[in-house]
């Protein structure tokens, strides 16, 4: 079924044609999502990706993880947004803790091919990124303004864990999440996601620097 809806949605079958493959794509998700499918956009080709517990997962043999992106990034948030918008805040905020452990996860295996096994411990996961990145608050040599922002960001990480286990629609919810609520955990997880690719790209970069300069 994957193959036949990855064949069924090569973009040039749309060139030159009324209809706007963006609408096909929309129609099919609707139904996809029953079954915790969907159908995103992977370079120029669209593919079958499965919506798991802890990430997002791309149905290829050769493909277990997705390219985090701003673009992706982007993405997740508007369907945050848009079930803040339907009134689903339980799912809004699901939504917004897959979103970070993704993130994470997908940052995680660009530093180490062989990470350790997800066991969905949200803290214990940013932690080991923030020693990829470079993240640690502890460092003697940050400005105690950096500091703060960093533990703050820390806090951030557990309050999505602990807000998912508590109001989301995942667990037996003890308590009835608001619309406040929701987004303050949707724009929090966007924030977090934002400045942990924009520094994995910095941190990347700065390798492939002192790699060129420490080169014969």
């Amino acid at each position: 079924m994957k193959d036949i809806l990855v064949s069924a949605l090569d973009p040039r079958h749309f060139l030159g044609k009324e209809l706007d493959i963006n609408v096909a794509i929309e129609h099919l998700n609707q139904f996809l999502e029953f079954d915790n499918y969907e159908l995103r956009l992977a370079g120029k080709k669209w593919e079958v990706y499965k919506l798991g517990r802890s990430q997002i997962e791309l149905l290829h043999p050769y493909e277990n993880s997705v390219e985090i992106t701003h673009i992706f990034i982007d993405e997740q948030i508007k369907k945050c947004d848009k079930k803040l918008a339907e009134g689903d805040f339980d799912g809004a905020i699901t939504n917004a803790r897959s979103l970070v452990e993704a993130v994470l996860s997908a940052i995680e295996k660009e530093f180490d091919h062989n990470p350790p096994e997800s066991d969905g411990n949200l803290p214990k996961l940013y932690k080991r990124v923030q020693k990829h990145l470079n993240l640690s608050p502890g460092q003697e040599s940050l400005a105690e303004c950096l500091r703060q922002i960093l533990s703050g960001l820390t806090s951030i990480v557990s309050g999505l864990a602990t807000l998912r286990n508590t109001m989301s629609d995942s667990h037996v919810i003890s308590y009835k999440p608001l619309e406040h609520h929701a987004r303050l955990a949707v724009n929090s997880a966007k924030t977090l996601c934002d400045f942990l690719f924009e520094t994995k790209e910095y941190q990347m970069q700065k390798q492939k620097d002192s790699d060129t300069t420490g080169a014969i």
